[in-house]
């Protein structure tokens, strides 16, 4: 084990779990964010070594404070939590479900990142990794594209939410540049995982995308700030 430690949000299952499993796997000691204590105590065990349970959910303010009181010193964070309660058109998509998927996606994020700043700042090489997803390229959204059917606009609540997300990405990159913060979103790819029925039925390995987490968590002091990239290292168009 060496000195580093990180936090996973929603890292009791999906890409989180495994992004919290590389991650110690690098020697980290790695807190795995989990809003049901259960279900994060199993994700623990099943990681080994170096994981520890932080109770947390990023969208319960009082909750993220407690969690932040627990954690003197973080080296990465990486924002990973996220829902996609819907995947209509905007035409078709309650106001509600954009405020639910805004709270966690977007919202959540802030806060949590937010509350964890003075524990990055005891860091000598700070780095934050924002989970946000092809389809919120805007770029993607209107030219031909293999991830998606180019021009559907479906899925507005969850795409929004992380094209957002991508802006709140670079806004922190740019103002935490001079504190030695890299700060970057990462594109994972379509997984197999439980965040909506078409992920579920049709999406890829979940670790491979955690790679792509991996490599951005543990960038050298030359690497890149304030970027978009895919699971595989590659730039995505904002």
């Amino acid at each position: 084990m060496n000195d580093r430690t990180a936090l996973v949000t929603g890292a009791n299952k999906g890409i989180g779990k495994h992004i919290a499993r590389l991650l110690a796997a690098e020697g980290l000691t790695v807190y795995v964010g989990s809003r049901d204590p259960g279900h994060g105590q199993r994700a623990v065990e099943e990681i080994g070594a170096g994981a520890r349970l932080l109770v947390l959910d990023v969208t319960d303010p009082d909750g993220i404070a407690q969690a932040a009181a627990q954690v003197e010193r973080l080296d990465v964070l990486v924002n990973n939590a996220g829902i996609s309660p819907s995947l209509a058109s905007p035409a078709d998509t309650l106001v509600e479900e954009y405020r639910r998927t805004y709270e966690t996606n977007v919202f959540g994020v802030a806060a949590v990142t937010n509350a964890f700043l003075s524990a990055l700042r005891r860091s000598p090489q700070p780095r934050i990794v924002n989970v946000s997803s092809g389809t919120a390229s805007l770029t993607w959204s209107t030219n031909p594209n293999p991830q998606f059917t180019p021009g559907s606009g479906n899925g507005a609540a969850y795409r929004s939410s992380k094209a957002a997300l991508n802006a709140l990405t670079v806004f922190y990159a740019q103002t935490l540049a001079e504190d030695g913060f890299k700060v970057n979103a990462l594109a994972p790819g379509l997984r197999a995982t439980d965040l909506n029925p078409r992920a579920a039925a049709a999406g890829g390995d979940p670790a491979e995308a955690a790679h792509g987490a991996l490599r951005l968590a543990l960038l050298p002091d030359d690497g890149p700030t304030g970027g978009f990239f895919s699971w595989d290292g590659t730039p995505v168009p904002w």
